[in-house]
């Protein structure tokens, strides 16, 4: 269910609204629109912090972002803030979400890429979409997230990580196969030679996942897809697995080394013999929406899939 959020009037003395601008800076029209985000939050008191990349150069290029607080990405990041803002394409977005997770805030992604599918809306909704955010006339739901943790041949942890769109156990030897073992709440499922393997949530299920032939799941709906890349065996159909279970892939002490990567952007190493698991993440990711646009329209949107000739029900029907 979603969390509305309200407008509320701010008490002399109270510490000031503060939200973390997350911008991808590398086009002019993505700077463009940062200045602007920034503008018309501060000409609404609103605190603007804003997380800075190694190249700053964008940045101190513009009058209106210049002289804005910056971070650098970290835990403390968002640390204080109510909201984090996010302009740019799904990469930027996975991103933030791991520093609006950290402090269990709100995430909001205003579309600058290309398909965009974890922005809410899109770059022409820009100043409707700051004046929500000004006024609080947003909701918040929760977006399941993967916890995973690694161990090595002697059981002992390598890491621990968590993903939003899914965890992808990759092959480093592009010679050769990656054995391993699919294991689903501690009992064996198969064994095959891969490129690898993908753990996704059904946020996910519209990336890697899709790319390497997935099925496409309702965020509305809690599980753990399972797909297998390039899989060398007969039985490679994707699983779709209860939200309560553990999955776990093995790898064969007599294989090559692997890399367990989170979002695209963490990384675990998996070096042969190692185990990895995976369970449903103890906190969500808190992701605002803007508007009640079902899922079905968003994946016509973005996809542009054809729906000519639709008749729809009659009014009366619904």
């Amino acid at each position: 269910m979603g969390e509305e959020q309200t407008s509320k009037t701010s008490n002399a003395g109270e510490k000031p609204r503060e939200i973390l601008l997350v911008p991808h800076t590398g086009r002019e029209e993505n700077i463009a629109a940062a200045a602007r985000t920034a503008e018309v939050l501060g000409g609404a008191d609103i605190v603007v912090r804003v997380l800075a990349h190694h190249d700053t150069r964008a940045l101190d290029k513009h009058p209106s972002l210049r002289n804005l607080p910056r971070v650098t990405h970290g835990p403390e990041a968002a640390a204080g803030c109510e909201l984090v803002l996010v302009l740019g394409g799904d990469g930027t977005f996975l991103r933030a979400a791991d520093l609006a997770r950290a402090q269990d805030l709100p995430v909001l992604g205003i579309n600058l890429g290309h398909v965009g599918f974890l922005a809410e809306w899109e770059v022409e909704s820009l100043d409707l979409a700051i004046q929500r955010v000004i006024d609080k006339t947003y909701r918040v739901e929760d977006r399941m997230t993967l916890d995973v943790t690694v161990y090595d041949s002697d059981d002992e942890v390598i890491g621990h990580n968590w993903a939003l769109n899914e965890v992808s156990i990759e092959n480093l030897n592009r010679r050769g196969v990656l054995d391993a073992i699919l294991e689903v709440d501690f009992r064996p499922v198969s064994s095959f030679g891969c490129d690898g393997v993908l753990i996704s949530t059904p946020t996910g299920s519209t990336a890697y996942a899709f790319s390497a032939g997935g099925p496409i799941l309702w965020p509305e709906l809690d599980a753990m897809l399972v797909v297998l890349n390039n899989a060398h065996a007969l039985f490679t159909k994707p699983l779709v697995v209860s939200p309560h279970s553990t999955v776990a892939v093995e790898s064969r002490s007599t294989t090559s080394s692997a890399m367990v990567v989170f979002d695209g952007f963490r990384n675990i190493p998996m070096p042969p013999g190692s185990r990895v698991e995976a369970v449903t993440g103890d906190r969500p990711v808190r992701w605002v929406r803007l508007d009640d646009q079902p899922f079905t329209d968003r994946l016509v949107t973005k996809l542009r899939l054809p729906v000519a000739g639709w008749r729809g029900p009659k009014p009366t029907d619904r």
